[in-house]
Parts: C-alpha cells; structure tokens; sequence
C-alpha cells in the first residue's frame, strides 16, 4: 500500500513538471515587444536616427558661423568656444549608442551577403563612420558595433586614416559595397530613402564616395584623385530626387525643428555673418530661411503678427558676446532687443516635419566643380558650380509654396555670380557652406577641409589655445569611465583631448 502510494505521487509530480514546463515558453514571451527586427527596418532605424540634433546647432552650425545663441550653460558650446560634454558627446552617443552603427551591424551580420539590404546598410554605415571620425578623429571602428554578435564591450580605436584608407575603411567599403548592389533583385518598398530603388542607391554609395574621397585632397591628394575617378566613374546623383533626405512625419518628427518650435523656440539666432553674404549677394536663399520678429522684447513676443520676412530687414547676431551684453549690442543697432535678431523660420524650414537632408545632389555637384578645377575629373566646372546652386535654390520647394523661389531669381543669382578663372576654390567651397546649411557636421567638416569660406573667428577664445576655430569635439566623459585604456591609447597617438587638437585629415 505504501509503495502505491508512493508510487501515485511520483506520477502526479513528473505530470505537473511535464504540464509547467509545456507552457513556461508561452507564458515567458513578450506578445507586445519585438524579439527581431527585419535588417531592413533597422537600415531605416538607423537613418531616421542619423537626422540632426540640438547639439548640431550649438556646436558645428555655430562654428561656421550660420547660427548663434546667446545662452550659456547648458546651451554653451561654439557660441563662447567652450567644451561643454552634454553638446560634445551627442553625436558619439546618436552613433556609437543603440541607434545608428550598432543597429547597421546587426543588420549586415544578419543578411546575406548577395542582399541589397546588406549592401545598403554597409553603405549607410560607412556615411555614419564619417560623421564620426570628421567629429572626434580616432573611434572605435573595426571593433565597433560588436557588442552583440562577438562580445566586444570595449572596443578599440582605430586612428582616421585607418578608417578612411584602410583595407576595410570608408572609402573600400563605399566601393564594394556600391559595386554589390544587385539591380536584378526586387524592390523592397519599405526602404526609407528610395522605396527600394537600387539605381539611386548605388548614386548615393558613389556620391558618398566621393564626398570621402574629398577629404583626402590636402593629406592624400594622389589617393583623394583615385578615388574620386572611381566615384564618378559608377555614377553620382542625377537631380535632387537622387538626395538622401529624411522625410519627417508625425511618427518621426524633425528633432531640431520640434525643439525650436518648443522649448529653444527665443533661444537660436541667424548668424550675421551669413546673413550679410546673403544680403550683400541679393541671394533669393534669404527670403526664404529668415524671419525678423520686429519689436520682440521676449520670447512671448515672436508671433507670426510681428514676423518680417524682407531680404533687407534681416539682422543677424554678431558672436563675440552672451545673454548679459548682447542686449545692449542690439540696442546700438536700433533693436527693441536681442529677441530682434533674425532666426531660421521655424514655420517652414525648421517646422517639427520638415525634411532633413543628409547627402544632396548640389553638394556633390559643387564637389565634382572643384575635381574639375583640380584636374582629376573631366568636365565644365563653371555648369557644375551654377547646377550645384540651381539644385540647392530648387531644394526649398519641399518646404512650402511660401519659400519656393521662382526660376527667374534664381537665373538672375546664376547670371551675376559666374565662376571666375583663379577664384574657384574659394567660390565653389563658400557655396558649399551655403548649400549645407542646417547639416552643421557636414559644412564644419568641409570648412576645415577647404579653408572656406574665410570666415572671422569668434572674438571669444574659450577653451580655444592655439586655433581660431574648433577643430574636434572631445569624447565623452562615459568612454573615460568605461573603455579608458582604449581612449588613452587614442589620445596618446592623436593628441590632446580638446577643441585644438586637428583631426588626421585636417593639416
């Protein structure tokens, strides 16, 4: 009898174990939360998240003198000169964080190799690498990304010429992976930028390239004009349906315009610098990215009531000083108040939908003008420079009816701005910095790669010891905490951690 018992229970407990363990998978799994996500979702992830941030405006915009604010503390960055981490570190923590490089990695380590969706993600990734490296100089980037698949948590640094020239760098990776893009395969219309369209990928992966390519032209010209052959030789970006732009709606808004449509609306002002060559040039652009809230004496006060958007009306905000005197400067130029000073019209070209663009068929065209001029390429660097222009003016018909600009203004700007014989350089590289506008890292990098345009430095020095302008920005405080033997070694090859010190390319 006991032994039936016994036995009785023995059954009774292995049916409850089998009955538990049956349903332990069912009842553990999240039915909300994504366990995967489709590698051509994460390419999109990773491009929504390449869009700007706040801290483009503060730092790099500012440091090509486009924009300024007259806040210091936590909005303190170019605008005094100063190295202030919660600005420095946005762009490591957007890439380098969950969104952008690590998002890429997973997604081409889990596609095959002959997938376009392989191939569009290494070249978007490559496009993130430059972003960084131009920002920081050395980063993590053999290693980087690795967390996941081979259980890198600290990775190393590679140094900028390894990550533009290396064997497997930005410029061999742009190569290969446009070359692999297979024009024979479906479309998948799910890709955020082309809907799939494998032509235009392949014109973004050689326009990339030469953007790279450019880089090089005062440390490796030789290499920069190899590549740039290539680059043109696959073919770059036909119009400006070819540019890679961030088409923002509802679900994913424009991060800069939602914060100068928020809590930043009073605190971001147009630079006078460039509004004056704008002014000075009867450029057509100015009407359409500047507002004046004549009379404004606060934040309150910049209502569309008191909004002027006349070329000639435009004042833009001198650097050189903060919230404690820049109201006395205005009042010395006959403002109600700083408040006065022209901003970026944030009802249309920094509206919380308005387009982001990130490579554009005028910047490449600009940049074949100058391969041109420098004899690497074939071609009428004259037509290039005037479509580059062309291209950029037609550009803000995305943002409106209101900042369209008719073909006749921009004929006249064409007719009485030609390319002149000895002055190419400087004319095509300060159109450069016009035609980015708003993409602060990419204007800032082609600004220390050129030279121009020649822009005055910032009267305030800052943290600034031997250079005019900000160079780098510094890596964050987290890398000194969590991979520090790597970030020594960095700082040790490349120099010191601060805004002085130039990136490989920059000499």
């Amino acid at each position: 009898m006991k032994n039936k018992y016994l036995y009785s229970w023995i059954v009774l407990v292995l049916f409850l174990n089998v009955s538990c363990d049956s349903g332990f998978d069912a009842l553990n799994t999240d039915k909300t939360n994504l366990t995967s996500l489709e590698p051509v979702l994460q390419v999109n992830n990773a491009i929504v998240n390449s869009g700007f941030n706040w801290s483009n405006s503060l730092c790099e915009t500012t440091i090509v003198r486009q924009g300024i604010s007259p806040f210091t503390g936590l909005l303190t960055c170019a605008n005094v000169n100063q190295d202030n981490k919660s600005m420095t570190s946005v762009n490591w923590n957007r890439y380098f964080g969950a969104n952008v490089i690590r998002e890429l990695t997973d997604a081409i380590n889990n596609t095959d190799q002959s997938s376009n969706v392989h191939h569009m993600a290494r070249i978007w990734r490559a496009y993130a690498f430059m972003v960084t490296t131009d920002t920081y100089g050395d980063v993590p980037y053999s290693e980087a990304g690795l967390g996941f698949s081979d259980n890198i948590i600290f990775p190393g640094y590679d140094s900028q010429e390894q990550i533009y020239t290396g064997a497997n760098g930005i410029l061999e990776e742009l190569v290969d992976a446009t070359s692999s893009l297979d024009l024979s395969q479906a479309a998948d219309s799910r890709d955020l930028l082309y809907g799939g369209n494998v032509e235009q990928w392949k014109r973004l992966g050689n326009s990339l390239l030469l953007r790279a390519a450019m880089r090089l032209t005062k440390v490796a010209p030789d290499l920069a004009e190899q590549y740039v052959g290539i680059a043109v030789a696959g073919g770059i970006m036909h119009d400006n349906n070819d540019s890679a732009v961030i088409r923002h709606t509802s679900d994913f808004r424009n991060a800069v315009g939602t914060q100068f449509n928020g809590g930043e609306a009073a605190n971001y002002y147009l630079d006078e610098v460039f509004i004056n060559f704008l002014k000075d040039n009867n450029d057509p652009r100015l009407a359409s990215i500047a507002v004046r809230y004549v009379g404004a004496e606060s934040g309150t006060d910049q209502t569309e009531a008191r909004a002027d958007r006349s070329p000639d009306n435009q004042i833009g905000m001198p650097q050189g000083y903060d919230s404690n005197n820049i109201g006395r400067v205005a009042e010395e130029a006959g403002l109600s108040s700083f408040y006065a000073y022209s901003q970026i019209d944030r009802s249309t070209i920094h509206g919380t939908e308005s387009p982001t663009y990130l490579v554009t068929h005028a910047q490449t065209q600009l940049l074949m003008g100058e391969a041109v001029v420098r004899g690497w390429i074939d071609g009428d660097a004259s037509e290039l420079y005037s479509e580059g222009i062309k291209a950029h003016m037609q550009q803000f018909s995305d943002y409106g009816t209101r900042t369209l600009i008719d073909q006749n203004d921009i004929d006249s700007y064409l007719q009485a701005n030609p390319l002149e014989a000895g002055n190419e350089l400087e004319q095509i590289n300060t159109q450069y910095w016009v035609v980015s506008f708003m993409n602060g890292p990419e204007a800032w990098a082609n600004f220390r790669r050129s030279g121009y345009p020649d822009l005055p430095p910032n009267p305030l020095s800052g943290d600034l010891q031997s250079e005019e302008f900000i160079r780098r920005l510094t890596y964050p405080d987290s890398e000194y905490s969590v991979n520090n033997e790597h970030l020594r070694e960095a700082v040790n090859k490349q120099g010191p951690d601060n805004l002085n010190t130039r990136v490989w390319w920059d000499i």
